[in-house]
């Protein structure tokens, strides 16, 4: 058909909306691919095997679920806009493997529409990927993988070294080794974005912390995020409640970052040594009672407790990815 690879191209994709009345909703970013090459190098990087569950969100016309589920996946596609959910449900009204939600992604629970082993692949409305990354990725159970064609400036962003990291990219890091497959000019759509595109190859990492632990690492995150272009020891000592700069000063020392270095230059693994919970940041007593090494660690965030008197130094309690694992 005209939507297949080889004669997939806008014009014939621009036929084919006009004749089914679904013309493009630049509110919910849709941009529909039509280029067939990238069309083929998605599903190379995707690197399906027969019968695995891939999610889908932002199907659109079903151009990249067609070829899904030729490659033999059990697709589930999640989309919100009514008009291209009927469109789907009667293109694909035949095909077992297909499943339809009509709803809006980041409103549904990923155990609703998935179950382990699964993968996302998706052309991902622009304007919510850190929103479906956060999604994904926070709560179980996650992809064992994620391939999302997203802005070309994002992917960039999100697949940084030390240097250009930013929170998102220390959070998607942090769950995944991540790394820019290939890169999507916009001419590859109709209608045509402002921007260049790139697909994002993520795969999923065992987690490092627990669920808790892992909430007061991205409270750590965040709070040196606010002023990313700052010292980290300044910033830390503004934006988090109860610490002062010597106390946040021999924190980092304790650990080996230089307290002038700044947010964008931490890798993952300096932010799990500086997270100051079971695996890092312990001083007397705390080797023997880690209970009071968890509500100390607490209390950095709450003013009303203080232990001033304790000593800080490093330990990695746990083992960590060794720095060149690092995207």
């Amino acid at each position: 058909t005209e939507l297949d690879p080889a004669h997939l191209g806008p014009e014939a994709v621009e036929r084919y909306l006009r004749r089914h009345r679904l013309g493009a909703r630049r509110s919910l970013s849709q941009n529909h691919l039509a280029d067939g090459l990238v069309l083929e190098r998605i599903i190379e990087t995707a690197g399906i095997t027969p019968g695995e569950r891939i999610v889908e969100v932002g199907p659109g016309v079903g151009i990249l679920t067609a070829q899904l589920l030729a490659a033999g996946a059990a697709v589930t596609a999640v989309e919100l806009d009514s008009r291209l959910a009927e469109h789907l449900r009667e293109r694909f009204e035949d095909e077992p493997r297909m499943t339809l939600v009509e709803d809006d992604f980041l409103d549904v629970e990923v155990a609703e529409v998935a179950s382990a082993p699964w993968a996302l692949v998706a052309n991902v409305p622009y304007h919510i990927t850190s929103p479906i990354l956060h999604h994904v990725l926070g709560a179980e159970p996650r992809p064992t993988r994620f391939v999302m064609m997203v802005q070309k400036e994002v992917a960039e962003r999100i697949a940084s070294p030390p240097g250009g990291m930013s929170y998102l990219s220390v959070f998607v890091q942090y769950h995944a080794r991540v790394e820019v497959a290939f890169s999507v000019p916009a001419a590859a759509f109709e209608p045509a974005p402002e921007v260049d595109s790139a697909i994002l190859l993520g795969v999923t990492r065992e987690r490092r912390l627990t669920e808790e632990d892992e909430d007061e690492l991205w409270r750590l995150v965040q709070a040196g995020f606010r002023e990313r272009r700052k010292m980290i020891h300044n910033v830390l000592a503004r934006q988090l409640p109860g610490l002062d700069r010597e106390r946040v000063g021999t924190a980092l020392a304790a650990c080996g970052i230089a307290p002038d270095r700044r947010p964008q230059t931490l890798a993952v693994d300096e932010w799990l040594a500086s997270d100051m919970q079971d695996r890092v940041i312990r001083g007397g007593a705390w080797d023997t009672d880690q209970e009071h090494a968890r509500s100390t660690f607490r209390s950095w965030f709450d003013p009303a407790e203080s232990h001033d008197s304790i000593g800080f130094r490093c330990v990695f309690a746990a083992p960590v990815a060794p720095a060149e694992s690092q995207p």
